[in-house]
């Protein structure tokens, strides 16, 4: 049985190029970047070059990309290291209901360490308002965090707008920019971020290998110690060939950014379209407009979404119900509830995320396949 693969937001297939760069790296720089003799220094060399390449990708200086895990540890690092690095308490931090576990969590170990969080409720298109952060800023406001594309949605939030109101009271603006990054144009100047992290396996490149921009001058406080690595920022010993996997993912991405984004999004439009035509109690949670090119959340009222996972994998065809973080959790989405849908519906929708190895047959038979799905789930629970 064939199998295709719609679920690019939870991680994407590694490009060959970028196999091609991890392997010569396993095979033949395996110095420490921290040593001065030539293996060493090879692996620095290799370091260097990934760090211009990610730092290419969205307009910063080399310096300012900190080389992490992963998304969760840039995103930790950035939450926790902010308001770490200031002193004067109280303090306040701004975020929003929609945000990834990995900002959320933070928050809550913040929460609970004295420090007031606000997580501004979103609209019904799935975006954040600009004049609700203005509303939300205290003196005591230290950070604010939001998202640039969410994970669920694809909804793009007005990071220019908000960057506009924190950078006029002084407040560093972090935001998790995991899902945008290779799939819509990133410039972390134009935008006026602070802080913007970044993953590797979201990008077409190895799961392990992430990154952090810092805008210099930031004040950000250690979360990890023991080493004086990526500027004292990250201690520890630098994952070479992950990182360089990534700078080769981020150099291919600047590449074939427009062009990506006009198939993709077109495809992605020809999903949408053929299931609302064709499939009845269906509907696209969030705004269609204003998001990444490759995302769509659909909801298929009387299904449960777990059910339909597993009706789909069983025909070949690998979606979800929303984080891959999140599976297996009993809840609803915490996305499509703050999005203001019932727990029922929420749980009845689906995320499609598409990626470069999608084309228009595979769309078409992932139709035909929910198609069928569906009506199966539904006269089953019907009798039921």
């Amino acid at each position: 049985m064939q199998r295709f693969y719609f679920d690019h937001n939870a991680t994407t297939p590694v490009a060959p190029e970028v196999v091609e760069t991890m392997v010569s790296c396993l095979g033949q720089v395996y110095g420490n970047a921290s040593s001065i003799h030539h293996f060493g220094q090879s692996a620095k060399q290799r370091l260097e070059a990934a760090r211009r390449q990610v730092a290419a990708l969205i307009h910063a200086n080399p310096s300012d990309i900190v080389f992490t895990s992963g998304g969760t540890e840039a995103d930790n690092m950035a939450v926790l290291g902010v308001v770490h690095g200031v002193a004067r308490r109280p303090a306040h931090v701004i975020t929003t209901a929609m945000e990834h576990p990995a900002v959320l969590g933070p928050c809550k170990q913040l929460e609970a360490a004295g420090v007031a969080v606000t997580r501004l409720r979103i609209g019904s298109g799935g975006t954040v308002s600009a004049d609700d952060v203005d509303r939300a800023i205290r003196p005591e406001t230290v950070l604010v965090s939001v998202m640039h594309a969410n994970n669920e949605l694809g909804t793009i939030q007005p990071i220019a707008d908000i960057a506009r109101l924190t950078r006029a009271a002084g407040i560093p603006l972090h935001v998790d920019g995991v899902q945008a990054l290779g799939k819509i144009p990133v410039d972390v100047d134009a935008l006026g971020v602070d802080l913007y992290s970044m993953s590797g396996h979201k990008l077409y490149a190895p799961k392990g290998a992430g990154a952090l921009y810092v805008r210099k001058g930031t004040r950000l406080a250690p979360i990890v110690f023991g080493g004086h690595h990526e500027r004292d920022r990250r201690p520890g010993t630098e994952n070479v060939p992950g990182i360089a996997a990534f700078g080769a993912a981020a150099e291919l991405a600047g590449r074939n950014l427009a062009s990506d984004m006009e198939r993709i999004g077109s495809l992605r439009d020809r999903l949408e379209n053929a299931i609302l035509e064709s499939i009845p109690g269906t509907g696209v949670n969030g705004s269609r407009w204003n998001r990444t090119p490759n995302t769509s959340n659909v909801y298929f009222d009387g299904i449960d979404g777990e059910a339909l996972v597993i009706a789909l994998d069983l025909r070949g065809f690998a979606v979800s119900t929303g984080a891959a973080c999140s599976s297996g959790a009993i809840a609803p989405s915490h996305v499509l509830t703050a999005l203001g849908l019932s727990a029922d519906r929420a749980r009845a929708s689906m995320r499609f995320s598409l990626g470069r190895s999608n084309d228009a047959a595979q769309v078409d038979a992932l139709v035909q396949a929910l198609q069928a799905s569906v009506t199966h789930l539904r006269r089953i629970s019907v009798h039921a």
